[in-house]
């Protein structure tokens, strides 16, 4: 059983940086395509980026493109979300997601993704 745990959330203000951090263990974190999303109160869970599972490819939703970064540790089987210029829209519970992939993708599909995390609150606020 694949089990992952979220760190990091917190309260922030607008234009503040946080760092997310997800810890995997129980599968085989390097074959795995991992993935951040998002939910936001009254909302439907969304995409927020996708790191393919040797890291070499990443994809982010347009909404945090080029504020946010999805990185990730084999070693350490972790995976990362720096979000920086936060936003009070980024308000949400963030979870990481992990799915099994003989192909080496970062995968925007929800419901391509296996195992997930409990969740972080971010909130964004002035």
């Amino acid at each position: 059983q694949v089990h992952l745990k979220e760190s990091g959330g917190g309260s922030v203000q607008p234009g503040d940086s946080l760092g997310l951090s997800c810890a995997v263990s129980g599968g085989t974190f390097s074959r795995d395509g991992m993935g951040w999303f998002r939910q936001a109160p009254g909302g439907e869970r969304e995409f927020v980026a996708a790191i393919s599972r040797s890291g070499y490819s990443t994809y982010h939703a347009s909404s945090v493109r080029g504020r946010f970064r999805i990185s990730r540790d084999n070693v350490r089987d972790m995976v990362f979300l720096q979000m920086n210029s936060l936003k009070p829209e980024d308000t949400a519970v963030y979870y990481c997601a992990s799915k099994g992939d003989a192909r080496d993708i970062a995968s925007t599909e929800i419901a391509e993704y296996d195992y997930w995390g409990q969740g972080t609150q971010v909130t964004v606020s002035s």
